[in-house]
């Protein structure tokens, strides 16, 4: 496995392992949410799809804040994931925010 241009070991403990599998639910179901928010057949159901969207983007926010405390995850750039978690959230948050107050 790669991480831009490193290569990454397998997690060698169960918390290691937790931490990835939580991360790894909670990033994907941020893409899978929101390609079902833009087929979504009705306003309320995009409105409801983005909110999971930001509660999932949430998420993932905290486990990599987790993962950043892990001294095995200290050679990685978890810093910089964790920073472009943080923008991403925001911005869907935000589109969140201005989909609900357009009529």
């Amino acid at each position: 496995m790669q991480e831009r241009g490193k290569e990454l070991e397998e997690p060698k403990t169960a918390p290691e392992q937790v931490l990835g599998r939580q991360l790894l639910k909670a990033g994907t179901a941020v893409g899978a949410n929101y390609r079902a928010a833009r087929r979504s057949r009705s306003r309320k159901e995009f409105l409801a799809r983005l909110a999971v969207v930001v509660e999932e983007s949430d998420e993932s926010v905290y486990w990599l804040g987790l993962l950043a405390q892990d001294p095995a995850c200290a050679k990685l750039d978890i810093a910089g994931l964790l920073q472009e978690a943080r923008e991403l959230r925001a911005i869907l948050a935000t589109s969140l925010r201005t989909a609900k107050s357009r009529p």
